[in-house]
């Protein structure tokens, strides 16, 4: 059974040693009832994931978690933004731990952290329309801890190599309260400008000429701005505007 969270009414936490992927067993407790603000976290996951498919590596010693909501957005077109608001919430996670203000933390659109340039956080956000009519949206946070894989796409970094060493269960709790206190500054969506504008004040690459690789090739421009809607607003070499609902960012050359 899930247990209350200290100083969150309302909020709950399943703790697993091991499990598949945490995102899909919040998924299954949608599907059972669940109604919500649940977490789960896991010492070590076997399945793993990233975005578009990729393996997400889940030895111990890192933070595993995933929080279902119910609902959250008033309507569907709010629910894009959603992404950005989790990303505030975990730079906040991070920038809290003592010591974090020797460092650099920076979000990566749409929601990666980076530490000094390097991936330390990724999130993965997976929704179901359950049969009574409900969205069930899962949000998988990883964040390394105490090691950190070596991914072929970026520079990876953790916690302990920064001098931050931090046990999970303990992150686990900045997490929780900056989670909960960012949705309530999101509010279903209708507070996105609140957050748009913080997550341009904590965002990378602003302003810089980025590359974006889509399924149909790649893009290359100046990171000009977020819209109301959290698409990366990239104004190409020929001055063309273009909005980007999906795809991955790298900062510098080509790669």
């Amino acid at each position: 059974m899930p247990n209350p969270i200290q100083g969150l009414p309302g909020w709950r936490l399943t703790e697993l040693d091991e499990t598949g992927s945490t995102n899909a067993d919040a998924l299954a407790a949608a599907k059972s009832g669940d109604p919500g603000r649940l977490w789960i976290s896991a010492a070590r996951q076997v399945q793993g994931k990233g975005r578009q498919g990729r393996p997400w590596v889940s030895e111990r010693g890192n933070l595993y978690c995933s929080l279902l909501l119910i609902d959250p957005a008033h309507d569907l077109e709010k629910l894009g933004t959603l992404p950005l608001a989790v990303a505030c919430a975990v730079h906040g996670a991070l920038a809290s731990l003592p010591g974090a203000g020797r460092h650099e933390f920076r979000i990566k659109w749409p929601n990666d952290i980076l530490a000094n340039g390097k991936k330390i956080s990724g999130i993965l956000l997976e929704s179901l329309a359950l049969e009574e009519g409900p969205l069930a949206v899962s949000i998988g946070i990883g964040i390394n801890c105490a090691h950190h894989p070596d991914p072929a796409l970026y520079q990876a970094t953790d916690l302990a190599e920064l001098g931050l060493a931090t046990k999970p269960d303990a992150l686990f709790q900045h997490l929780a309260h900056n989670m909960a206190a960012t949705l309530g500054a999101w509010n279903h969506g209708k507070g996105f400008p609140q957050i748009r504008s913080e997550w341009l004040n904590l965002a990378g690459g602003i302003g810089e000429k980025i590359n974006v690789n889509l399924p149909a090739g790649q893009l290359e421009g100046v990171f000009e701005d977020i819209d109301a809607a959290g698409r990366l607003v990239l104004r190409l070499q020929n001055s063309e505007i273009r909005h980007i609902s999906a795809g991955d960012v790298f900062f510098g050359p080509p790669v």
